[in-house]
C-alpha cells in the first residue's frame, strides 16, 4: 500500500511515516519547507520526498506509483482549506484522512495495543519516558514521540511489539479517534480555544478519552476538574506525594512526570517500583525539553503558563536567582488567551527579553500582540526586567554577555522555521 504523507517533516506526521516504512507501507511525502528531519527521513529509507506542495507534483508521484492513501496533518486545511494537494486528491478519488484514522490501520493491521499519553503538558516527555523504559526493559515497543530522542528515532516500528507508546493530542480532537489499552493524563488545564471555546468543552473532551480507554492513570486534581472518582479502571494519583522527590529527575514536572510513569509500569505491568525507578533517574532527556544548546543556554517548547511555569521551576532549581529568560510566545492568538496569566509568570526571572510571538493558524480578527504589547502585560515586579527584542546581533550578545556573568538563559522558543529555537542552533 502506498501511503502519502503531506507535511512529512512535522512533528505528528513524520514520526508516522516512519513507523509505516518500518511496518512496510510505501511511503512517500511532502513539506513546504526543507529542514534537517526531511534529511534524517531519507537516511532511514523515505526517499521520495519533495519540497513543496502543489497538485503537479502529487500528480507526478500519484502517475508514476499510484498513491492508495493520503495522509495529512490537521493544520492543513486549517491554513488553507483549498490546499491544492487536498484538492487534487478529491478530485481524484484518492483515499485521504488525517493521521488519526491511518494510524488506526496500524493498530488493527499489526494487532497493537494502544498506550496513550494525553494531556495539556508534559505529553513528549512522558511519551519518550515511557519508551525509555520499554526499552531498557527489553520489552519490545513500537511507538510515536513528537521530539528527538537519543535512543531511537521519533518513531519507531518493532514486528516483535504488542504495544505501540503514542503522544495522543488533543489539538483538533485528536486523541478522540482512539479507544486506548492504557492511558496515562500527564495533567489538564484549558488550552486550544480555537478548538474547545470554554473550558467545560475541553474538559468534557478529556471525559470522553478516559471514557474510551479500558484503563487510566491520572492526578487526582485533574480527577476533581473532570467531575470524576477513582475506580478500578481511573487510578488517580496525589501529586503532591512526597515519594515523587524519591526520583533524582532535575524540575519538579520531570519527576512528576517520570512517577506516571513509574506508576504505570508498576499498576498495569507489575513491574517492581523501585527498579523502574532506578531505570528512570537515567532517562537522557529529549530534544527541546531543557535542551542545552551551548553552556548556561537552554531551549525549551513550554508555551502554556503551565509548561512555563514547570520550565522556569526547573530553571530556578538549577541556577538560582540567575535565570534570564528569552521569550517567543507560541501563537498570538495564544498570547490573547493566556494574557492575563501572563502578568505574573516572569517575576522571579533576573531579566527577561521578548521577542515577537511565533505565527501560525493565527486568527486574523485578533490584533497582533508586540513584544512591547506583552511587556505592558507584566506585573509592576516584571515589567522593570523586561525588555523588547528581535533575532539580531544586540540579543546575541546580550544572550553572550549573561552567561559569561554566570547566568542560565532559559530561551522559550516555539520552534520551527525562521523560530527562536532554530536561530540559536545557528549562532551558538
Amino acid at each position: 500500500m502506498h501511503i502519502y504523507f503531506s507535511g512529512i517533516g512535522g512533528a505528528g506526521i513524520g514520526p508516522l511515516a516512519l513507523v509505516a516504512k518500518q511496518a512496510g507501507y510505501e511511503v512517500s511525502g511532502s513539506d513546504a519547507n526543507d529542514s534537517s528531519y526531511l534529511k534524517y527521513l531519507t537516511t532511514q529509507g523515505i526517499a521520495d520526498i519533495h519540497i513543496g506542495q502543489s497538485a503537479e507534483k502529487l500528480a507526478e508521484v500519484h502517475a508514476h506509483k499510484p498513491i492508495d492513501w493520503f495522509v495529512y496533518s490537521s493544520a492543513l486545511p486549517r491554513t488553507d482549506p483549498n490546499h491544492p494537494e487536498l484538492a487534487y486528491v478529491n478530485e481524484n478519488g484518492i483515499k485521504a484522512s488525517k493521521r488519526d484514522e491511518f494510524l488506526n490501520q496500524i493498530l488493527t493491521d499489526k494487532k497493537l495495543k494502544m498506550v496513550a499519553v494525553a494531556g495539556t503538558h508534559g505529553k513528549t516527555t512522558t511519551t519518550a519516558m515511557v519508551v525509555w523504559l520499554l526499552k531498557q526493559l527489553k520489552i519490545p515497543v513500537s511507538y510515536s514521540v513528537g521530539a528527538k530522542i537519543s535512543f531511537g528515532g521519533m518513531g519507531e516500528f518493532d514486528p516483535k511489539s504488542q504495544l505501540f507508546v503514542y503522544e495522543c493530542d488533543e489539538f483538533d480532537r485528536n486523541f478522540l479517534s482512539f479507544r486506548p489499552h492504557a492511558a496515562l493524563i500527564t495533567g489538564i488545564d484549558w488550552d486550544h480555544p480555537d478548538i474547545y471555546p470554554s473550558r467545560a468543552e475541553y474538559y468534557q473532551a478529556f471525559h470522553d478519552f478516559l471514557d474510551q480507554s479500558e484503563k487510566a492513570l491520572i492526578w487526582q486534581n485533574d480527577l476533581v476538574k473532570l467531575g470524576l472518582s477513582p475506580s478500578n479502571k481511573l487510578l488517580a494519583l496525589d501529586d503532591k506525594d512526597p515519594a515523587i522527590n524519591s526520583l533524582r529527575l532535575a524540575g519538579l514536572v520531570n519527576r512528576q512526570d517520570a512517577w506516571l510513569v513509574a506508576q504505570a509500569a508498576n499498576k498495569f505491568m507489575g513491574q517492581p517500583l523501585d527498579k523502574v525507578i532506578n531505570i528512570l533517574n537515567d532517562f537522557p532527556g529529549l530534544a527541546r525539553r531543557w535542551e542545552q544548546i551551548a553552556l548556561g543556554i537552554y531551549s525549551d517548547y513550554a508555551h502554556t503558563p503551565g509548561k512555563i511555569r514547570g520550565a522556569l521551576q526547573l530553571a530556578h532549581e538549577v541556577a538560582g536567582d540567575n535565570v534570564v529568560v528569552v521569550y517567543e510566545g507560541l501563537h498570538n492568538m495564544r498570547q490573547h488567551f493566556i494574557k492575563d496569566e501572563l502578568k505574573n509568570l516572569f517575576d522571579n526571572v533576573k531579566q527577561l527579553y521578548i521577542i515577537p510571538s511565533y505565527l501560525a493558524r493565527e486568527d486574523p480578527k485578533l490584533p497582533t500582540l508586540s513584544p512591547d504589547d506583552i511587556k505592558n502585560l507584566l506585573s509592576e515586579k516584571a515589567k522593570p526586567k523586561a525588555s523588547s527584542a528581535k533575532l539580531d546581533d544586540k540579543l546575541k550578545e546580550n544572550i553572550k554577555y549573561h552567561t559569561a556573568a554566570g547566568d542560565t538563559v532559559l530561551c522559550l522558543s516555539a520552534g520551527g522555521t525562521g523560530s527562536l529555537d532554530e536561530w540559536l542552533r545557528r549562532e551558538f
